[in-house]
């Protein structure tokens, strides 16, 4: 069956009103619990998946598709308002999206994050039909060297994501790392830095983290802000919208936060939340003038929504053509589809047309929806910024408390939020970034149980890490990059001591 017969078939049966509704009722709760921080599109499937034995297993996975893509969506809106993170992956969006909104262009970032998100989708979805068995292939030849070499490369480029110093950068990507250690090894089964406390033997809670650094910690700031002032004018529609210089700045990091996000979403164990954070750091790098990164760029809001929305989309390729979930949302839409007795594998697509292209067109109705949805209440979130302090800061500490708590029913995980924000507090006031300590919080974990991996087949031979091309590659990059470093820094101290 060539492309064009298989898209034939996908629009038949998307177009079928109940279909259609599904995917509406999908998008729109996806938007709902994206804008509300901290619950998110994982727990919320959660508690869908018992209804999809009820519902024509298409129908039930372009559902379920529709909240996670629609969480995408929604995630970025509090990050922009509020400095509180929808979702882990919209972290990033804090660093610029929040500062755009403190000068006043809170709905030319809204704007912007709806045009981006759609842009990325799309581009994904076109990725996903034209290249999925390429992009299949290409995850099968990533063994556990090379993930963890990608990953190296990673938190190098994460020690430039912030505004100051990239020295205090690398000590937060090392915070990171220390604390995505706590926890039960998975390897061994030995619970580490746990200190007796039975809560941490599953680790640090990552959505209690990144809404304690960045939504907490600015609302302990917030306190000493004049009170009964909200943070915003009154606002004109025309304000709303970006200027086409906001757009031509916007167009490249668009196509290029795309290509970041198909790219590490079709790797299984990578997803949304490293691809966004990847563009942002690759912005950082290729822009004339870094320094406007973290005081309001708009790049820095256009790229990671965009990786994150295109990440969404491709990662279905290992799951659906490899039955290989890509995160633990990709692992419970696997457990969906078995549900319904549906195998996922490379003969999905010839033995269940109806479904994997039905669910690839219903992700272009979807994101038609979600633009349609978003756009027209952008001035209505917009208007929030209107609210005074002293009475939109004491909603914010219930959403977050209701948010955390949602994740696992755990009052834990509120004492978290409290600890981790007093930091993140501590942390601002002696301008260290909190988003170099996310990126190592995520990868941390990941990188250590790859480069185990690797040493257990290579019987502790180090040298595993560089017969292999890719890895090699990611290595020399890794040393160029540290190189690159190095020179800038000693160019930088030979400057101010002239």
């Amino acid at each position: 069956m060539d492309t064009a017969q298989g898209l034939l078939i996908g629009l038949q049966a998307a177009l079928e009103p109940m279909a259609l509704l599904y995917c509406f009722v999908g998008v729109f709760i996806g938007t709902l619990v994206g804008v509300l921080p901290g619950i998110g599109a994982m727990a919320t499937i959660s508690l869908l998946l018992p209804l999809t034995y009820h519902i024509p297993p298409t129908s039930a996975i372009i559902m379920l598709a529709g909240v996670y893509y629609g969480g995408q969506y929604g995630g970025s809106t509090a990050s922009i308002l509020l400095n509180l993170p929808g979702s882990p992956s919209s972290s990033v969006t804090c660093l610029d999206g929040y500062p755009m909104a403190q000068q006043g262009r809170a709905g030319v970032a809204l704007c912007i994050t709806a045009v981006a998100s759609f842009v990325g989708a799309l581009l994904g979805i076109a990725i996903l039909v034209l290249f999925s068995p390429a992009i299949a292939e290409l995850g099968l030849q990533f063994g556990p060297a090379d993930y963890f070499s990608m990953m190296l490369l990673g938190l190098i480029a994460a020690s430039g994501l912030g505004s100051g110093a990239p020295t205090k950068g690398l000590a937060m990507v090392v915070l990171g790392l220390l604390l995505g250690t706590v926890g039960t090894d998975v390897n061994s089964g030995v619970s580490r830095f746990d200190f007796g406390v039975l809560e941490l033997m599953d680790g640090i809670n990552l959505v209690a983290l990144a809404m304690g650094v960045f939504g907490l910690s600015e609302v302990i700031a917030g306190i000493h802000r004049p009170q009964g002032q909200g943070p915003s004018q009154a606002i004109a529609w025309r304000d709303l919208w970006p200027s086409r210089q906001d757009l031509r700045q916007s167009a490249l990091p668009m196509l290029r936060g795309t290509a970041i996000g198909s790219f590490f979403g079709a790797l299984p164990g990578t997803g949304a939340a490293i691809a966004s954070f990847v563009s942002y750091a690759v912005e950082k790098k290729v822009a004339r003038d870094p320094t406007r990164f973290g005081q309001g760029a708009i790049e820095g809001v256009a790229s990671p929504e965009a990786a994150n929305n295109a990440a969404a989309q491709t990662a279905f390729v290992p799951t659906l053509s490899l039955g290989i979930p890509g995160d633990a949302i990709m692992a419970l839409m696997l457990g969906a589809l078995i549900i319904h007795g549906i195998q996922p594998g490379p003969m999905l697509m010839n033995e269940q047309p109806q479904l994997f292209w039905g669910l690839v067109v219903s992700f272009g109705i979807g994101n038609v929806m979600l633009v349609i949805l978003n756009l027209p209440l952008v001035g209505m979130w917009v208007a929030i910024l209107r609210i005074p302090y002293h009475v939109l800061y004491p909603a914010i500490l219930v959403f977050t408390a209701l948010g955390v708590y949602s994740v696992s029913n755990s009052t834990f995980d509120i004492y978290q939020v409290a600890i981790v924000g007093a930091l993140g507090y501590l942390l601002t006031a002696l301008r260290f970034e909190a988003a170099p300590l996310m990126l190592g919080f995520v990868l941390g974990p990941l990188m250590e149980e790859y480069l185990r991996r690797a040493l257990l087949l290579s019987h502790g031979d180090l040298s595993t890490l560089v017969q292999r091309p890719i890895s090699a590659g990611f290595l020399l990059v890794c040393a160029g990059m540290l190189l690159w470093n190095a020179w800038t820094g000693l160019k930088q101290m030979r400057h101010e001591a002239a």
